[in-house]
């Protein structure tokens, strides 16, 4: 059954866009700290996409990504992922303080880089759920987030071996950041994929007051 492909209607997505958004604000905040300079975050856009247009996104299946996995624990369980392209990750640790050193292209990575990029995935992630346990008075909280650096098909493909017994779609936060006096075409693009275990998705609409019925 895929219940999310089947039930999500616009005003579903408008609300998960307005709640990432607030949590975009959130996450904005403490990455401004973490840099230490002005950080603007928005949401472009929510949508829900197949699996496989999940792995297009990250750009094939043997696209090498930035990948962060995390459980949702709590009222409504479910599993997150925060895929960045390697450019853009790179781009990411070239904007903090300290002269970390992050070349895609070598190997092993720092220490230091990895560090942050799992910081990065966990002050984004704990903003988003921290937004959306706001919105619905759900107790919802991130598990430690798992850092992989590795083919999008093999990050991915771990997290949807559950789930995909029961749906083949997600729900896709996309992300921007950039610094204030950057332009559009400079800021660092992800994206979120949300995907609540089957029940959840009821629980999370219900407690919105936008589940229409079953």
């Amino acid at each position: 059954m895929n219940f999310i492909k089947k039930n999500i209607s616009a005003m579903h997505l408008d609300i998960l866009k307005e709640v990432g958004n607030i949590g975009a604000g959130h996450a904005a905040t403490a990455l401004s700290t973490l840099l230490n300079k002005k950080i603007d975050m928005t949401v472009p856009d929510v949508r829900v996409v197949s699996f496989e247009e999940m792995m297009g996104m990250a750009g094939g299946s043997e696209n090498v990504v930035a990948g962060v996995f995390l459980r949702i624990e709590g009222d409504a369980p479910g599993s997150m992922f925060f895929v960045l392209p390697l450019k853009q990750a790179e781009a990411f640790i070239r904007a903090l303080p300290g002269c970390i050193v992050f070349n895609a292209e070598e190997t092993p990575y720092s220490e230091l880089a990895l560090s942050a990029l799992q910081e990065l995935g966990n002050i984004l992630s704990g903003s988003y759920l921290s937004s959306l346990s706001d919105f619905t008075n759900l107790s919802l909280f991130p598990s430690v987030p798992m850092l992989s650096i590795d083919m999008a098909g093999a990050i991915i493909g771990t997290g949807l071996l559950e789930i995909s017994q029961v749906s083949d779609y997600a729900i896709v936060i996309d992300t921007a950041l950039n610094e204030e006096s950057q332009s559009d075409g400079d800021s660092v693009k992800g994206h979120f994929f949300l995907l609540p275990d089957p029940e959840s998705f009821q629980i999370i609409f219900k407690a919105l007051g936008v589940l229409d019925h079953g």
